[in-house]
């Protein structure tokens, strides 16, 4: 797995309890709801899941359910390493809010790494539309 360059955390406040926003952003098969720059559709393969994306088919997983709020996720591409996106969801006060942190990997061009974290900015509101709604 490619170092690090860096790595930067955005957060949204969704006004939703935090177990109705984990239970819906925990569930692979609304992901392409609410990652919309990212994932096109996603199947279940198996005991996986794969998401077609603009880059191709890549696995999809997330950490084990838990009662901690953590929404890690996996993706991995045809080839390569799989690549962590860390996100939890926290209360804050009657809502909840989103952490995601976007890492650059040391192979990761600043410019497509800019690109990436304004595209997971897009996504978390999204996320909050989405959920607000329901």
């Amino acid at each position: 797995m490619p170092g690090w360059l860096q790595w930067k955390m955005i957060s949204v406040a969704i006004e939703r309890r935090p177990e109705e926003v984990y239970d819906y952003a925990a569930n692979p098969e609304h992901f392409p709801e609410w990652a919309t720059s990212f994932c096109r559709s996603v199947r279940r393969s198996g005991d996986e899941w794969e998401i077609e994306t603009a880059q191709g088919t890549m696995s999809l997983r997330f950490a084990e359910r838990n009662p901690y709020g953590i929404l890690d996720h996996y993706v991995r591409g045809e080839s390569g390493p799989e690549l962590l996106n860390p996100a939890r969801v926290v209360a804050d006060g009657p809502g909840s809010r989103v952490i995601f942190t976007v890492i650059q990997p040391s192979d990761r061009p600043d410019a497509a790494y800019a690109m990436d974290f304004r595209d997971a900015e897009q996504d978390l509101q999204t996320l909050k539309r989405v959920l607000e709604r329901l």
